[in-house]
């Protein structure tokens, strides 16, 4: 089973670039990190009152997260779907059969988090490199639509988001079993393909 782990800030791209991976790739899956937060009461309650709420680690479902993602990887197959309901604070689960998975894609904030805990699989690790006022005008334009912020709340949240991403990659090192791809604006993806699956 081929592992790529997709990492970068809040807006940088990285269900984009996911998608196009998928599209071009065939036998995939992605996990997206977006979809494992916390849900009940306390996560409605904490969200409401720790700053930038989403963007740490109290925020994320690891035990579910790591239990779906084994799964896969132990079986090959994926039986349903989880989509988180940012507004209700509810996850929701969709029974969605996927057969022959030869590779999955980790995309999301907790992405490179994740990775790290993996022992001995070797993996691919793509790190978004993108302009910061295009990611925040990428994130307000999400919020917007997706998950009901005013304008305002969406521009706060996303700087605060900003500056907790990079504060945890201080001091943090690629393992030995990785693989590191940093991709920018100018990066022929065809080209990291390549690199990946051949």
């Amino acid at each position: 089973m081929k592992l790529i782990f997709i990492s970068g800030p809040s807006g940088s791209g990285k269900t984009t670039l996911s998608k196009l991976i998928i599209g071009k790739i065939k036998n995939g899956i992605i996990l997206s990190t977006d979809n494992y937060y916390k849900v009940g009461l306390i996560s409605k309650f904490l969200s409401k009152f720790v700053e930038g709420y989403f963007d740490r680690n109290i925020s994320f479902n690891y035990k579910l997260f790591k239990k779906d993602f084994n799964f896969i990887l132990k079986n090959g197959i994926s039986i349903h779907d989880r989509y988180y309901n940012f507004e209700k604070r509810t996850i929701n689960n969709f029974l969605n059969e996927t057969n022959n998975i030869n590779f999955i894609i980790v995309e999301g904030i907790f992405a490179k988090k994740f990775s790290s805990t993996l022992s001995n699989e070797n993996y691919s690790l793509l790190e978004l490199k993108i302009n910061k006022n295009e990611c925040k005008e990428r994130v307000i334009k999400r919020d917007l639509i997706e998950r009901g912020k005013p304008k305002k709340q969406a521009e706060v949240d996303f700087l605060r988001s900003w500056d907790i991403y990079y504060e945890k990659l201080k001091n943090k090192s690629i393992k030995n079993n990785a693989t590191e791809f940093t991709i920018t604006k100018k990066t022929n993806i065809d080209q990291i393909l390549k690199k990946l699956f051949d």
